[in-house]
């Protein structure tokens, strides 16, 4: 199977998930919303939003499945739940119970934050639930991945065998509580308990002037057999960078592993598809697809496509799903 490891849905009824007023207003949700042409926070917009993606999905015929991620929310140091801090939550029923309405489409990724105080109670009742990933946001949620207190975690994550799938480098979309979180050395301590790890978009600065953490994840791709990073959002311009040092390393290359991040905007980069070719592929509205259709022009190869199902142990099928 084709899995696009890295997706993302809303919430903002209760039970469901939040959104706090400082995101919903900033520059990068006003322009996913008015492109998806979404604008509520009811239960009526969560609705729309799992329809159109759904549709996405199935549109994008080139993959199988898409992982739907959840996102806990801020913990103290206490273990007690944030919400002054938490500024996205999207919680682990909500996507398991819209995973639950597309089976076959969508795969379950929880989000449980190391320092709430059932963390692993809560890990253990996603994978009852069918969770293959845990997905973390270190930098928003506000913890650190190289605490001691994430071992309990850690260790009930190789117990499952359940990769972590850990966004490194700088974040634009959401706020930031801890940019001192975006370094991938953090991660060495769950790839020493015997984690699988995907550092999503392979430590990537956003804008030229932030401090970049690729060589790091070049460095830790080379040393741990089991540290992978996912291509998320390095379809946006001030990610194209790194191509160069991803491509061009086959240690590196035989490393990443397939992510959307969906809603994003991808663009192709015309020094890498060509001028006329990204004028082209400018003009698929499907911006999932597009991603695919940018990576599959730039020469990814026939690994890379199936390296999501094979880490996230997703039984290969005889005859694979297809779509009209």
């Amino acid at each position: 199977m084709i899995i696009d490891c890295h997706v993302h849905i809303s919430a903002f009824t209760h039970g469901h998930g939040h959104m706090s007023e400082r995101l919903l207003k900033s520059l990068a949700f006003r322009f996913m919303r008015m492109r998806l042409g979404i604008w509520g926070t009811d239960e009526s917009t969560e609705r729309t939003i799992e329809t159109r993606l759904v549709q996405t999905i199935d549109q994008t015929r080139e993959i199988d499945a898409a992982v739907v991620l959840a996102f806990d929310a801020v913990y103290d140091r206490d273990g007690r739940p944030d919400p002054s801090r938490t500024h996205i939550h999207v919680t682990n029923d909500y996507v398991t119970e819209v995973v639950a309405r597309h089976p076959g489409k969508m795969l379950l990724g929880c989000s449980v934050n190391p320092y709430r105080k059932d963390a692993v109670a809560e890990l253990e009742r996603c994978v009852k639930a069918g969770a293959v990933l845990m997905k973390w946001l270190p930098v928003t949620q506000a913890f650190n991945p190289a605490d001691d207190r994430c071992i309990p975690l850690y260790d009930a994550m190789a117990h499952h065998k359940l990769p972590l799938l850990c966004h490194t480098g700088y974040e634009q979309a959401l706020p930031i509580l801890d940019i001192a979180t975006a370094d991938p050395t953090l991660l060495e301590l769950p790839l020493e308990r015997g984690v699988t790890v995907i550092a999503a978009h392979c430590a990537t600065r956003s804008l030229p002037w932030q401090r970049d953490y690729l060589p790091k994840f070049v460095r830790l791709a080379h040393e741990y057999e089991h540290f992978y990073g996912d291509t998320a959002a390095l379809n946006f311009p001030t990610r194209w960078y790194a191509y160069t040092s991803l491509l061009n390393d086959q240690t590196v290359r035989n490393k990443l592993v397939h992510g959307s991040d969906w809603p994003i905007l991808p663009v192709p980069s015309p020094r890498r598809v060509g001028f006329f070719e990204s004028f082209r592929l400018m003009h698929e509205p499907n911006w999932m697809r597009r991603d695919v259709l940018i990576k599959r022009k730039m020469g990814f190869d026939d690994a890379y496509w199936h390296r999501a199902a094979k880490i996230l142990r997703i039984a290969e099928k005889s005859e694979p799903p297809g779509k009209p």
